[in-house]
């Protein structure tokens, strides 16, 4: 989020130092550029923006690829930078999870490992490609960007140690099947209370999300590239929530989820190169006035900014809503004169208009009630930055009249995204609005001089996705296993579960999805330790998964060569991180 301080500068004297002061600025800014390409070789880009696509994608044509440059592209190129896109060369083989079809077919108890080494050796060709890229030392100066979609990303995550950090400006994971969220962990995890959240969780509204479907690299975010990643996980992504939905896993560009991560990327590119960001997300702004008989005053005097800001809030793409309210003692409820589909300016300026101040004569008055009923009472729109204007010249009651209490208000207004309050009052009553801004990300202002720099700041903001809903979903299904056979190039598991269906995967590929507890799998080879992962669905949802060795050989020591018996309380035979090449 962007903003300004809300100080204001008097006298013109000042207003010209600020022109000079603004000239000197863009001329650095302009020579800095102009220093920066003679120093890099000739052809040597200021950014490499790199995209890993996803399994079976085509190289520079795929939906994912093109929306991650388009929407980056849109907000750079008027920077004066020199960049450059490539959608990384690798296979991108398609092998594993096509074999589940939407309806998730029963592919039977026999599985063959052969195609999953398949997936593996394109993973890493494209690990082979992003190392011998970053080694070449023509381009020194250049810094990256990293997009990585659903096998992409665990292409970055096993490429990221080979390059410097001061060298990387940010790293973008998308449906990654080998997330890591340990605030989601539990039977009811931090994350559905809004607490401990990741700093990289960017865009992860499932609150149970822990391990992507193929585990998890952990650390996913090593101490020396801390703020210089992100990883966005659709609602109900099969690969990386804890849910159990195809569709959300290839609906990363319907879902607006890239343009959601350009607008960080951008954000960090200036923060990078000391441009200003001009880039603001689409605007919900609900203005909500107290019309007690003591606002007469301040409504009027607030009036005309109020249009200023629908104005501008509606002509950058926005929407605005209309409301007032008094006390529930009055009665009087919050009333609604427009909300984001019927105010147009036009209709704005009428009702606002019609608002006057009556009744009352105690305080404090019902915002708690009155916010909570606008908040829930408004459709706001997914990815934009979402506001609250109270008009007010008294305290809150918490609880409410109606029961209604602070932390019901704090906790709504963070599942929306959060929605930010911003109060404006007096002086008097400043002070007890503090914690309310603060708990919203918000602002008091109690200086009508500064209602300019507050519309301002409001329209300057721009805002991502929320991080997370806090609502947990269903019991997630737990699965333990019984015996293991392993030899001979084959091997047999025996397991018990409380899901319907369990998807089996191999070495990082997904071979399908059984509904019966004893399989055999073969075509294992016998020269590596071949990972076999079993994960519990049912109900929509997806339980965390059962990883197992297996040495595909009876004589080799470091598989399960006898049978094993796992516990109730949900043991598992893990190996070392897996394909990490970092830790």
């Amino acid at each position: 989020m962007r903003g300004k301080n809300l100080t204001k500068s008097q006298g013109g004297h000042k207003n010209k130092i600020k022109v000079r002061y603004l000239v000197a600025v863009v001329g650095l800014l302009l020579s800095g550029l102009a220093a920066r390409q003679t120093v890099q070789a000739v052809g040597c880009p200021d950014v490499r923006i790199v995209f890993a696509r996803g399994s079976g994608g085509e190289q520079d044509v795929s939906a994912d690829y093109l929306e991650f440059k388009t929407t980056i592209e849109q907000k750079i190129q008027g920077t004066g930078l020199n960049y450059e896109f490539m959608d990384l060369e690798y296979p991108a083989v398609g092998v594993g999870f096509t074999n589940i079809d939407t309806a998730m077919t029963t592919l039977g108890a026999f599985f063959s490992g052969g195609e999953s080494y398949e997936f593996g050796k394109s993973m890493w060709k494209g690990v082979e490609k992003l190392k011998t890229m970053l080694a070449d030392t023509s381009c020194p100066q250049t810094k990256y960007v990293f997009g990585g979609y659903s096998q992409g990303a665990m292409v970055l995550l096993n490429s990221l140690s080979y390059l410097a950090p001061e060298r990387l400006i940010y790293m973008a994971t998308f449906g990654d099947p080998k997330i890591y969220l340990p605030e989601g962990e539990g039977v009811i995890p931090a994350a559905c209370r809004g607490e401990n959240l990741s700093d990289y969780r960017m865009y992860v509204p499932d609150c149970q999300a822990y391990k992507g479907i193929l585990g998890a690299y952990i650390p996913y975010e090593p101490e020396a590239y801390v703020g210089k990643m992100g990883t966005w996980c659709n609602k109900g992504d099969i690969l990386c929530s804890s849910h159990y939905n195809i569709g959300d896993h290839v609906g990363y560009v319907s879902e607006g989820l890239y343009e959601d991560a350009s607008r960080v990327i951008y954000d960090k590119i200036c923060k990078t190169f000391g441009i200003e960001n001009t880039i603001s997300s689409p605007h919900d702004t609900a203005i909500v006035i107290d019309s007690t008989g003591s606002m007469a005053d301040m409504i009027e005097k607030y009036k005309s900014e109020a249009l200023r800001l629908a104005e501008e809030t509606l002509t950058s793409g926005g929407r605005v809503a209309l409301y007032d309210y008094r006390d529930l003692d009055d009665p009087y409820t919050p009333v609604q004169h427009c909300d984001f589909n019927s105010c147009t300016l036009e209709v704005f300026r009428s009702e606002l208009g019609k608002i006057r101040a009556d009744g009352g004569g105690d305080t404090p008055e019902s915002l708690l009630s009155a916010s909570f009923h606008v908040m829930k009472d408004l459709h706001w729109k997914q990815g934009s930055t979402k506001s609250l204007v109270v008009l007010t010249d008294a305290d809150f009651l918490s609880p409410d009249r109606d029961g209604m209490s602070f932390d019901e208000v704090v906790a709504l207004s963070k599942r929306i995204d959060p929605v930010n309050f911003y109060i404006i009052t007096d002086a008097e009553s400043g002070e007890a609005y503090n914690e309310l801004a603060a708990a919203t990300d918000g602002r008091v202002v109690t200086n009508f001089d500064e209602l300019s720099l507050l519309t301002d700041y409001i329209m300057e903001r721009y805002d991502s996705l929320p991080r997370v809903e806090e609502e947990p979903a269903a019991v997630l299904p737990q699965l333990a296993v019984d015996e293991v056979i392993d030899g001979r190039g084959e091997a047999t598991v025996k397991f018990h579960s409380d899901a319907t269906r369990t998807i089996v995967a191999l070495n990082d590929a997904i071979l399908g999805i059984t509904d019966e507890t004893e399989f055999t799998i073969s075509g294992l080879r016998s020269d590596i330790q071949n990972r076999l992962t079993l994960i519990p669905v049912g109900d929509g949802v997806r339980g965390e998964p059962v990883e197992i060795l297996l040495s595909g050989d009876a004589n080799t020591g470091y598989g399960l060569t006898t049978s094993v018996v796992l516990t109730e309380d949900r043991q598992t035979i893990m190996p070392k991180a897996p394909n990490t090449g970092r830790r």
